[in-house]
This record gives structure tokens, sequence and C-alpha cells, in this order.
């Protein structure tokens, strides 16, 4: 299946760490050209010197995916710089979990701007290149929250449920022009999403869970791969995973 990925030019935001780092890592091996985006670009060069020091070919551009411009550059550099685009990764996003009443509209903000709004910014620089071009594939991050609700996470469950809504719309739109639409829902996996939580106690809680349970980043990574080497007749539109002992 590497065969399907090889050569392919593949999009990722949110690549300076976690799922979207791995991801890049894995999809670079496998021979694909890979242009990475997030605002840490210190982290992104490094990440593009890993990757071209073992063989691979990566570009990085400083990304803020809350501003358009930002991601329509991204894009744009990947096309001007392979000729085209096959893939993009919608991978950034924040998880600052929190009870309403703690009133953290700051964070809720973040969440619907990076969550929600990254997403679609992805979707609006990608998609004028796929109908170009008539091939393409869209895969968005949700959440095993994105298929729940729980809480200290309604802002968090909404922006995911969201864009696992946003995606099944797309696929449904762009049936004409043979793009792909997936849309990808981990549970706990060990990243620096926990971080974000600045709740008391709730992030202590979250980050000893996670530690305990949690899958590896390259778990994400086979997912991706999995869902891009499959032949261009077949439309993986939603994957859902989390550890084994992950109750829900």
């Amino acid at each position: 299946m590497t065969e399907r990925i090889k050569d392919k030019v593949i999009v990722i935001t949110g690549a300076s760490s976690g799922m979207g780092e791995a991801t890049a890592k894995s999809l670079a091996a496998q021979g694909a050209k890979v242009v990475v985006g997030a605002r840490r670009a210190d982290r992104l060069e490094k990440l593009v010197a890993d990757i071209t020091d073992a063989g691979g070919s990566a570009t990085a551009v400083a990304t803020d995916v809350t501003k358009l411009d930002d991601v329509k550059t991204l894009v744009d550099t990947a096309v001007k710089t392979y000729g085209k685009i096959d893939v993009i990764f919608n991978n950034a996003g924040l998880m600052p979990l929190s009870p309403l009443e703690s009133q953290k509209i700051d964070e809720w903000d973040q969440m619907i701007d990076v969550n929600l709004k990254g997403t679609l910014y992805g979707i609006a620089a990608a998609l004028p290149y796929f109908k170009e071009q008539k091939s393409g594939q869209v895969i968005n991050v949700s959440s095993v929250y994105g298929h729940i609700s729980v809480a200290n996470g309604a802002v968090y469950c909404a922006t995911k449920h969201a864009v696992r809504s946003l995606s099944e719309s797309l696929r449904k739109e762009v049936k004409p022009y043979d793009i792909r639409v997936t849309v990808i829902s981990p549970g706990a996996v060990n990243t620096e999403l926990t971080q974000h939580i600045s709740e008391p106690g709730l992030g202590d809680a979250v980050r000893d869970i996670v530690g305990e349970i949690g899958v590896p980043a390259s778990t994400m990574a086979d997912m991706v791969s999995f869902a891009i080497s499959q032949p261009a007749n077949v439309d993986v539109s939603e994957i859902l995973f989390r550890p084994t002992v992950q109750p829900e």
C-alpha cells in the first residue's frame, strides 16, 4: 500500500508535535512529499531536518490555522514547490477542557477558532486545487468526543461534533470532483494535547489517565496512511479508534 502514498503531496497542519509530527515522518518515510505547518517554526525546521536527513522530502511553512491567509500560503507553497496537492490533513487542535461554569471564554474562543475554523480554512485553501485537478483527499480530525458528550468538555465536544458534521456534508458536495473525505476520531493518545487543560485538578486527572492508557501518536499516522493508501475508487469516510481499555 506504500506505493499509493509514494510521491503524493500532503499538507499537514499542527505538525510541530504529536500526531501531526508522527504522521509527517511516517508519510515521508513512505515516499510522500510533506508540507508541514504550525506556529512553532523552530519545531517545524527540526522536523524537516529529521525527515530530509532520513532521505525524505519536506517543506515547512510557519502557519497559524486561525488565519485564513496563513493556511492559504501553506497550501499554495505545496503547489508551487511540488506542482500539486493530493491530501490535506487538518490536524491542528486544542483541548482545554473545563466545566462551563468556569467561564473560560478565551479558551472557548480558541477551540472554536482552531478546531473548527482552522479545519474550515484548510478546506477552503485546498478545495479549489482539488476541484481543478478532479482529485484530492481531505482528512479532518474529530475525536471520540465528537461521538459522545461529556461533562467538562462541552465546547470541545461541540467543536468535534461540528467537524464530523461538516466532513459528511463536504463528502456529499464533492462527489462530482472525485474528491475523497475522511474524518478520523481518536481516543486517548499520548500527545501534548492534555497540556492545554488549565482547569485546577482536571488537567492532572486527565493527564494521568491518558499517560496510563493512551496509545502512541504513531497510531494516528497508521490510520492516515490506511485512508490515503486505498485505491482511488475507495473513500474511507470515517475512522474511530481508541485504546482497547478505553471505556468510552
